[in-house]
């Protein structure tokens, strides 16, 4: 992988929308924020397969859910739209904060992870080398897959052929090597 992920200044540098994002992100001081979280921007904005609906996806590695849904609401109960609910996924507890930023629509998701073994962040990477090994060509049909209404996941499922859950099924996928 040759992008790092974890720190947003690779946005500054990409696309007209990675670029807005990147000055949303400081204008409203979002990362340095939630620094103490190990906060991630994952999804499909980071990786160039948004559409224009897309929201701004932000993982955080968070010890105590109490703490946190604290910490979220001290911090960003003044934005348009806020609310933040406490929810079990597989088996997991979470928090998991709503709200616009601008012209967006922000979720903060916190659990008791490691932000980079986060299912999120795994699935970004994944996804992120599936896109470079295939190439511009496999990118627009997945663009447009998602303009169909496809969530991103069963997109690479169907072109890759992945057969079965496309959540679990994308991050045992491997490449064919050419």
């Amino acid at each position: 992988m040759s992008k790092d992920f974890k720190i947003i200044d690779y946005l500054k540098h990409g696309t007209t929308r990675q670029k807005e994002v990147f000055g949303i992100f400081k204008n409203h001081s979002i990362m340095e924020k939630l620094e103490e979280y190990s906060p991630i921007l994952v999804g499909t904005i980071p990786i160039n397969i948004d559409i224009d609906n897309s929201d701004l996806d932000i993982i955080c590695f968070a010890k105590n859910l109490n703490s946190f849904l604290e910490f979220l609401n001290n911090k960003f109960s003044n934005e348009d739209e806020f609310i933040v609910i406490q929810k079990n996924i597989k088996g997991r507890q979470c928090v998991l904060a709503r709200f616009r930023l601008d012209n967006y629509d922000c979720e903060i998701f916190g659990q008791n992870v490691p932000t980079h073994e986060q299912d999120a962040y795994l699935h970004m990477i994944k996804e992120y080398e599936i896109l470079e090994k295939e190439g511009p060509e496999f990118r627009k049909t997945i663009i447009e897959l998602k303009r169909t209404g496809l969530k991103t996941e069963p997109a690479f499922a169907q072109l890759l052929g992945i057969k079965g859950n496309p959540y679990s099924g994308l991050l045992k996928y491997q490449a064919h090597i050419n």
